[in-house]
């Protein structure tokens, strides 16, 4: 309970903290224009957008757990995000919905796919911004490997983390006029994936 608890605290300050810089630029710039959460592309998605994004949804889950699957391998023995849950086994899967759901997955996706990319869009061509969102997202998440691991894998790291991170960008743009719920469902699911692997010590 305690952990379950801890969870939902940090998630709501990383929530906090993420919308934190994109209220004020909203607020200063664009609150006459659009709600906060529709300038962000926090939106539902129609059906007729739900029938074109569900597969290429399920096919970045997948990739996006099996590069959380490779990355938790790399870092066995390491103390990671996950590390928390490792043996609670069904004792912490309350815990691991709410760190995979609300705790990164939703600030991350508020920020880069929502405030990050959609800035860039306004400015520059969609393969640009999406381009240099994905590479803020890959070095960020990438910083903390380079002290851990090898150059190579924290190269090849980099590499999928880039490449998720593009490919939820085009699925959000290309496919949802811009709702952010596509990626973040991705992003949710591979955490919540980390952390099943975590709790039951399949790693």
């Amino acid at each position: 309970m305690e952990l379950f608890i801890a969870k939902i605290v940090s998630s709501f300050l990383e929530i906090i903290l993420a919308a934190a810089i994109p209220f004020l630029y909203w607020i200063f710039t664009e609150r006459k224009q659009s709600t906060f959460l529709n300038w962000l592309g926090f939106k539902k998605v129609s059906k007729h957008d739900f029938k074109r994004f569900f597969v290429p949804v399920l096919g970045m889950i997948l990739l996006f757990s099996l590069a959380s699957f490779f990355i938790l391998l790399r870092l066995k023995g390491v103390s990671t995000a996950t590390t928390v849950f490792r043996g609670g086994g069904y004792t912490v899967l309350p815990a691991i919905l709410i760190y995979g759901i609300f705790n990164t997955a939703l600030p991350e996706e508020l920020f880069f796919r929502g405030f990050l990319l959609k800035r860039l869009m306004s400015k520059m061509a969609f393969p640009l911004a999406n381009f240099i969102q994905s590479l803020c997202f890959a070095l960020i998440h990438s910083f903390m490997f380079f002290k851990l691991l090898d150059i190579g894998s924290t190269i090849m790291i980099t590499m999928f983390i880039f490449g998720i991170a593009y490919g939820m960008g085009d699925i959000n743009e290309k496919k949802t006029q811009g709702s952010i719920v596509p990626s973040w469902l991705i992003h949710a699911a591979a955490n919540i994936f980390s952390g099943i692997c975590t709790a039951f010590m399949l790693i």
